[in-house]
């Protein structure tokens, strides 16, 4: 989900070029920020949140296979010397 404050601040400043009443120019950052929430919804994004987990798991993942490697190293050393 996009951040709502990106949202409403892209809003905010795409209204702000259109002179107009104040009125008008409150429905115009409505129409841009429902539009924005549309066109961005669309995309095939994540949260930082879910990125920063999802970067934990791999991480953790890759120590698994640290330690994996290391031991089978350690057994074919052995087993060399056998």
């Amino acid at each position: 989900m996009i951040d709502k404050s990106l949202l409403q601040s892209l809003s905010s400043k795409l209204a702000e070029l259109a002179p107009a009443a104040d009125n008008v120019r409150q429905e115009l950052e409505k129409q841009f920020y429902q539009q924005l929430q549309n066109s961005l919804g669309k995309l095939n994004l994540v949260t930082r949140e879910e990125f920063d987990a999802q970067l934990k798991v791999l991480q953790r993942a890759e120590e698994n296979i640290a330690e994996l490697e290391a031991k089978i190293a350690e057994l074919e050393t052995r087993s060399q010397q056998s």
